[in-house]
Formats: structure tokens, sequence, C-alpha cells
């Protein structure tokens, strides 16, 4: 997911852009880009690859300018390049994008059929061709802007910046998460409050269909009626240690091992001390007939695990959907249902799609997530914070970690209120809840021991992961690590399906990873593993100390 930042300064700004662009660096990018007003003209930096080459780039030409917009960019049109890098440029204007335009096909031929020369192979460059097309055609920046955002289709925030108007940004938001940040005689734009971090604390958020028009004296809002609106300006505590590796390699190997302390932190918002249970959560599952879990990824195999524990504790049906797939489904809803949507940031724009697609039709909405000011928790009827804290790396670690434990406390919640389980039970898995922090210490100490399975593992081109009830899900997931961080194809399966298809692929050169701790389906799962070792599988079993006494490992 690309990022933006913008900023009308009262000093040079380029070196501020790329600060608060290493705050976005978590969502993934190819490639980087700043561009500045520089008396009165637009300059322009870009490079391929992190943002250390674009650093590169500016200590060897630096570029002044007390205005200017910068971006990371994840390719979704056009191969990572240089001339695909944002910012975008035509004429006197210059813009970033995060999102996908969705008719840019249908403007460029347009503009093209006009004798416009487009040089990149991105949708973005077609917004700023037609901003600026409608500038030569005598239209001011603030019309020109207007005028290309009511011919765009699809999810989008954009940021403008125009030759020749130094106390001037345009920003637009829809489906794309975008906020303004208020400074003393300075303001700024950025997809997040944690890019805007380094820049200032105090943020307005766009909502869907806004328009904002910055001066360094503030911001006057557009809904997406063209009505002026005020949007309320809030004071966001970042602590910049959150951001910070510290002692750690990288940022993903820093959020593994916070998740002792994110995990104890928010079972200290949840549990209510006093009663050994869970605190009083604002959902009523007492009139709900089923719950439905919405989330893309990572957060998708959360409410999948999730579904075993609502099915279990609080015998109440439950639906999974992908947030891609959910509004285009078309799913009946009977207005009883308890819809669980889930988000680490909470900005994912497909699950946002769903919850305001589906809120209307919905009994209740509940918010999953990490970012207590996002546009999922405040479009939701509840939200309930997973208070992980700021999660940099791409790959969701203690996020999903402590969505897990947000979920189990609904579960229960969900039970107790059904009356499918008594006092004695909540506090029973209320004491198990309280066990996770504990386990993660352990499991962490584990560290070499893992180090070194890893390498024996590296030199694969493809692996299986193997999983039965809850850790089928976590199959899923460990599959979805795996590719994204070592580009080995994986997939995950139950373990009762490996017969019915994936036994085929196992060969000496594929190692199977099962999940399978001393429960109630560790026989059945270890008959899978013996039919893996049986035709030559490599098999990494991550069990309990129970499991590994029991299969013979260690």
């Amino acid at each position: 997911m690309c990022g933006i930042v913008g900023a009308l300064g009262r000093d040079d700004v380029a070196p501020r852009l790329l600060a608060a662009l290493r705050r976005l660096e978590y969502r993934g990018y190819d490639s980087a880009g700043i561009a500045t007003l520089n008396g009165g003209a637009i300059e322009m930096r870009r490079a391929v690859g992190k943002l250390a080459a674009l650093a590169d780039v500016l200590a060897a030409r630096p570029l002044s300018g007390h205005a200017g917009i910068g971006h990371t960019r994840w390719a979704t049109h056009g191969r990572p390049s240089e001339v695909n890098a944002h910012p975008h440029r035509a004429g006197r204007v210059a813009v970033v994008h995060n999102g996908i335009i969705e008719n840019f096909r249908e403007l460029r031929g347009e503009l093209a059929a006009r004798g416009i020369v487009f040089i990149s192979q991105t949708d973005t460059e077609v917004v700023a061709q037609l901003c600026a097309h409608l500038m030569e055609e005598g239209a001011g920046p603030e019309a020109a802007a207007t005028g290309t955002l009511a011919r765009l289709e699809g999810a989008f925030a954009l940021a403008f910046l125009f030759e020749g108007e130094a106390d001037l940004m345009i920003a637009a938001r829809r489906g794309s998460p975008l906020a303004v940040g208020h400074g003393d005689g300075e303001m700024f734009v950025g997809s997040d409050a944690l890019a805007l971090a380094p820049l200032t604390d105090r943020i307005t958020y766009l909502e869907e269909g806004d328009i904002a028009i910055v001066h360094r004296a503030g911001v006057h809002v557009r809904d997406a009626a063209g009505m002026a609106v005020t949007r309320p300006v809030r004071t966001v505590s970042l602590d910049s240690v959150l951001v910070d590796k510290g002692t750690h390699k990288h940022f993903m190997h820093k959020e593994i091992h916070e998740q002792p302390s994110v995990t104890a932190y928010a079972l200290g918002h949840y549990l209510d001390q006093g009663r050994g249970g869970i605190a009083p959560i604002a959902v009523d599952f007492t009139r709900a007939d089923r719950v439905v879990l919405v989330a893309c990824g990572t957060g998708h195999y959360a409410c999948h695990v999730a579904k075993y524990w609502f099915e279990q504790i609080a015998r109440i049906p439950v639906e999974i959907d992908i947030a891609s797939e959910f509004r285009y489904r078309a799913p009946p809803l009977s207005g009883r249902e308890v819809a669980i949507f889930v988000s680490q940031s909470g900005e994912t724009a497909d699950t946002l799609a769903a919850l305001r697609h589906a809120a209307p039709l919905l009994g209740q909405t509940v918010a999953v997530v990490n970012v207590a000011e996002s546009s999922i928790a405040r479009a939701a009827g509840v939200s309930l914070p997973i208070l992980a804290g700021a999660e940099i790396s791409v790959a969701s670690t203690k996020a999903f970690t402590c969505q897990l434990l947000v979920l189990a406390a609904l579960a229960i919640t969900a039970g107790r209120q059904r009356g499918t389980i008594d006092g004695a039970e909540e506090a029973r898995l209320t004491r198990a809840l309280c066990d996770v922090p504990g386990a993660l210490n352990r499991t962490l100490a584990l560290e070499p021991r893992i180090r070194d399975i890893a390498r024996e593992l590296a030199g694969a081109r493809d692996a299986l992961f193997l999983g039965r009830g809850p850790m089928y899900p976590l199959a899923l997931e460990g599959a979805l690590k795996l590719k994204e961080l070592s580009y080995i194809h994986a997939e995950g399966y139950a373990s009762g399906e490996l017969k019915h298809g994936p036994i085929a692929l196992i060969d000496a050169g594929v190692p199977v990873i099962v999940f399978a701790p001393r429960d109630a389906l560790f026989e059945k799962t270890v008959s899978n593993m013996h039919e893996v070792m049986a035709r030559g599988g490599r098999v990494v079993l991550v069990t309990d100390p129970a499991g590994a006494a029991e299969a013979g490992g260690d």
C-alpha cells in the first residue's frame, strides 16, 4: 500500500518528508520520490528500491523548497522503475497517489486523443495529465483538482502540488486513508498519523469523499457533496520509541519479541481482575443469530481461528468472509448478526468498503483494530483496540497475536451472555488467556533452535503446512508468512486433506511443517505426519512438550 506525505513548511521540507516516508516503510514499497517547489517551480527526485537509494540521490542532488510532497510506491500499474515512481508531473502540477484509478484506461485514451503524450505506465499519471489539461484550458488549481476528482473512479488518496502556488496543497480521499497535520505556521498531509509523527501531533482525519484545501494558515474541507464541513482536530500521542528498531536488526524481529509485553498489556485492558473473567464489552450476543467475521490476509486467518472459539464456546454459527469478496457476494443479512471487522491498520480499503456496504443491513458492527482513530474504528458501532502498538513490519506478527487475544475475549463474552458457559468456565478460559505472555516468552527462548531449523529449510522451493482444528488456519498463516518473507512457495492445508491431492507433492525436497499440540486431535495429526515421512518428506513438528515427548522429537 503506497504512502503519501506532504508539507507546507517554514524551511526546506525535503529532509522532513524523507523522515516521514521512513515511518511509512511498514506498508511495503519498491520505489520512492519527493517533489518540492523551488522558486515556484517543481523539482523532483525519484529512485527505485529502498529509501536509502532516494537519500543517496538527495545527497548528490539536494532539493530546496518550503513546500513539497513525497511518496513510497508499491507497483500496481507498470513495473518498478524511476519513470513509474511518484510523484508524477504534468505541466504545472505534481501528484502523489495511493490506490487504484479504475477508469484510467478510458481517461488515458481520451487525453491521448487530445494529443497528450504519456511517459509512464501508471494510472496515477492520468490524474496529473488530466489536472494539467484542465489548467491549460483556464481552470485555477482548485477548480482543476476538483474537476479531475469528479472524473475519477476507484479508490484513492491524492495530494496535488502546483507551480507558482507555494502556499497551496490540495488533498482528497476516496477509499484510501488520508490525514491533515496542523503545525505552527505549517501544515502537513499524510497517509496516517504515524507518517506525520515527526512533524506534528495535531491531526485531522479526512472522511470518505473529502477534499482538503490546505494553506499554512489552516485547512478548508469540503465533503463529497461539495459542502464546507469542519473536521475535528485530534491530539495523537505517538511515542517515537515505537518506530525505533532499538538493538534489533529489523522491525519484524523487534515486533516478534514485543509479543509477550503487548499481549500482557492487552490482557490488562480486557480482564476484570476482581471477577477473574472478561471485562464488560459493549456487544450484545443474546440477540444475534450468527457472527460474521470479515478481514483480509493475516486478519482473515485470525478470524478463521476465532470461528472455532465462537462455535465451541458460545455455540453460535460463524461465517467468515474475505473482505474483498464480501460486498460482491451480496450475502443475505437479517439484521440479527454481530459483524466483526478485523484490520491492523483500521484502514484496509476492502475491509472498510465491506463495513460501509453492510453496516445499514447489520444488527451490530464491531471493529477489532490497532489504530483507535482509524476509519474502520470510527465507522463501526463498537471499536475494540488490540493495543499492539505501532507495527512497522510489512509481515504482521504481534498484531496477529493481539487480534487473536481480543477475538478470544469476545468469544468468551459471547458464551457467558448466551449461557453456554458459566462463571467457572469463564474463569478457566480467562486463566488460559493469562498464560499467553509467559508461553510467548518460553517460545522466544527457543530462537536459536528455530534459527537452525530455518537454515535447513532455506534452500527449499516449496513447503507445506499442516494443522487440524484451530491449527489449520495457523497453517495457512504460516504458509503466508513463509511466502511473504522468503519468497518460497508454500501452502497450508487441513491435515485430513493431505491424502486428497497434496501428498502427491511430497518428496525429500519439500519440507512439511506440522502444527500439532497434544490435544484431542494429536493422534490424527501424527498419523498424517507419518504418511509424510513414509514418502521421504522432511517434517518439522511444532508442538508442546507433551507432544514432543510422545512424538519422539526435541
